[in-house]
């Protein structure tokens, strides 16, 4: 599990941008790129390595209030983003 205090950063091998031929984030890497769906771009959007996972949280918790168990979403997609290597936690 993520814990809440830490704070994600974007491997500097990963590059997350809007692609408007794709309509949507992605994140670009040497060899290739990772189309991400409309939560993933969200959350990654907010990863600005100053942010806590908390934070993060609290953020789009206030931005999307009728969602239901966001704080878990968040924390799932965290832990995926960590095992792809996406993001690196300090």
């Amino acid at each position: 599990m993520i814990d809440p205090v830490s704070i994600p950063q974007l491997n500097k091998h990963f590059r997350l941008q809007w692609e408007e031929a794709q309509d949507c984030f992605v994140l670009l890497y040497p060899e290739g790129m990772v189309k991400l769906n409309e939560s993933a771009g969200l959350i990654l959007s907010c990863v600005d390595g100053v942010k806590t996972v908390e934070a993060i949280i609290a953020e789009l918790s206030e931005r999307f209030p009728q969602v239901e168990g966001i704080a878990l979403d968040i924390e799932e997609f965290m832990t995926t983003a960590s095992a792809q290597h996406w993001v690196a936690f300090s």
